[in-house]
């Protein structure tokens, strides 16, 4: 009788259980197995903060299939000829034996288990500051069912007042948002000069308005220097500037970095980034393993680099191939990422797809072209809400090169456009007449995407100079300052207004009030409104009647990320 072949997947996250069934799926004859160091299997991590804000209460929904039924061992065994091991840590890989050395965590007790072929799922361990005082009992991360298990009981309880969250990542704002809705006073710490680094500055401002809005406090350009505590517990945070932060708990969330000492150790090439190195089959440097997940670098499919996406979303794609070659030979690839992604910032949401400007310019992409516009998702009569979207694109070619989007609105529908634009290498003329489903409950009639393509478009052609709020506002504060025309109405004037010496005059006054706009037609004008679509048409006003130095603001006062006078 031929000896069956057997799988060994190191890992019962989300990759390693995704690569097993998979496996199972291609191969019914084969040995599939799952070493997991956890007690539990198959957890939607990314469900951890949601559990902590009481989105629900049954911490089993995280183990669930969508028909309800826990992904226990047994359901493997049963449901899929699994054989998943739990408390069963793997200690070492005899990669000339191809066998495996394991403890058992909770008896102790060791073994060996040889395999055909290995698939690594080992994830990532997160990062803590370098700082004193973190051993100090109240500071957790949000990497592990038993993490979120101690904040949702922190949230229960609720004898925690005060606490900070450091980092202002993806992890960092959900549990920001989670512990605030608990009734806990929340400070957000973050090391650099903007929260959701995946952001343009001036997006990410937007969005920490919106959490300063919701109750939180947010600081930035500063970092942990110390943890201060009494009798081993957590009292506050030292910040790096000296100021000092009462706290009984402190969530740290300043990323993650792979999990490679299996693999390091068993003599592995690690590649660049300090993941696993592997290739398009997800097969590393032995023939005879793969590795996925959190764990392994993969290629950013604009840049052709190197990257590290610890994104669950991509853990399972890459599981779900390397189980197939595990099963039946290499013959399906993983073809990198363009890191999209997307959080909840509690009635927001922020997501971005390839690159931000800021990372564009840093890999050397020099002749770049950018448009922000703001719009609602919908129609009013169907209570549309506002979304602010920023496109990146090449200024040569018209390649699309990332997208950003925040708001209340339905953010991930326009990232989802993106991403599919992205990777289907379009370029901005071919988006501008994209055929996408319409009617007033989804969308508008030129959906909001659309309407950012139509401007980028306007600007590339040189129908629009548009100019952004964060270089208005450095105008103003410069020497030569411009002349700013609000052309909306007055009672949107009195509601709400940027207080910076504008002249308003409405647009359908414009023609017949054009002798009080600069006689120096060399002068520089910026036209806005509250998204800025009547802004272009007075820029175009303007410059049918002579003004040569007509600038639009791009998104209007709805995309203005600074203190306004109303």
């Amino acid at each position: 009788m031929e000896k069956r072949k057997r799988i060994v997947v190191i890992g019962g996250s989300a990759a390693g259980p995704k690569a097993a069934a998979k496996a199972r799926r291609i191969d019914n004859d084969a040995e599939v197995i799952i070493l997991q160091k956890d007690g539990d299997l198959s957890m939607a991590s990314c469900g951890y903060p949601y559990y902590v804000g009481g989105c629900f209460d049954d911490r089993n929904m995280l183990l669930c299939t969508p028909a309800g039924v826990v992904r226990n061992p047994q359901f493997y065994l049963n449901a899929k000829d699994i054989d998943a091991q739990v408390h069963t840590e793997v200690t070492a890989i005899d990669r000339e034996r191809r066998m495996l050395s394991f403890r058992r965590t909770i008896t102790g007790e060791t073994g060996e288990i040889t395999y055909d072929k290995l698939i690594i799922a080992t994830g990532s361990v997160p990062r803590m500051p370098p700082v004193p005082g973190a051993g100090l009992d109240g500071i957790t991360t949000l990497q592990s069912m038993g993490d979120a298990d101690f904040l949702r009981k922190v949230a229960d309880e609720g004898k925690i007042k005060k606490a900070v969250v450091i980092g202002g990542g993806l992890i960092g704002i959900e549990t920001c948002e989670a512990l605030q809705l608990a009734g806990i006073e929340i400070t957000v710490i973050e090391l650099l000069p903007q929260l959701l680094t995946f952001l343009d500055w001036e997006m990410a401002k937007l969005v920490e308005n919106h959490v300063k809005a919701k109750g939180a406090n947010v600081i930035t350009d500063n970092g942990i220097a110390e943890f201060l505590g009494e009798k081993g517990k957590l009292t506050g945070v030292k910040l790096q500037n000296g100021t000092e932060l009462p706290c009984e708990l402190a969530v740290v969330a300043i990323g993650v970095v792979p999990n490679t000492k299996l693999a390091r150790e068993a003599g592995l090439k690690i590649g660049e980034t300090g993941g696993i190195l592997v290739d398009g089959y997800m097969q590393t440097s032995d023939p005879d393993i793969y590795a996925v997940g959190d764990c392994v670098e993969i290629t950013n499919r604009i840049t052709g680099k190197k990257v590290l996406a610890p994104l669950g979303d991509l853990a399972n794609l890459q599981g779900r191939v390397a189980g197939e070659n595990a099963a039946s030979g290499n013959c399906v690839t993983f073809p990198g990422t363009i890191q999209t992604g997307i959080c909840k910032v509690f009635e927001y949401a922020a997501g971005s797809t390839g690159l931000s400007e800021s990372n564009a310019r840093r890999l050397g992409y020099g002749d770049i072209i950018t448009v922000i516009n703001a719009s609602p998702d919908k129609p009013g009569f169907m209570e549309g809400k506002l979304l602010v979207t920023k496109l990146v694109a090449d200024r040569k070619t018209g390649s699309i090169l990332g997208a950003q989007c925040v708001g209340p609105g339905n953010v991930n529908r326009q990232i989802a456009q993106w991403a599919v634009a992205i990777q289907g290498r379009l370029t901005v003329e071919d988006f501008v007449n994209a055929d996408l489903p319409y009617a007033p409950p989804f969308s508008l009639a030129i959906d909001h995407g659309l309407a950012a393509a139509h401007i980028l478009q306007n600007k590339m052609k040189g129908r629009m100079k548009g100019i952004s709020c964060r270089e208005v506002m450095e105008k103003v504060k410069g020497g030569d300052k411009p002349f700013l025309l609000d052309v909306r109405q007055p009672d949107e004037f009195e509601q709400m207004r940027l207080g910076l010496g504008e002249t308003l005059m409405p647009l359908g006054a414009l023609r017949k009030r054009l002798h009080e706009m600069p006689p120096d037609k060399e002068k520089e004008i910026i036209c806005y409104c509250k998204i800025s679509l009547r802004g272009y048409e007075a820029a175009l006003v303007l410059e049918a009647n002579g003004w040569k130095n007509v600038k639009v603001m791009e998104g209007g006062v709805m995309a203005w990320p600074f203190p306004r006078e109303k």
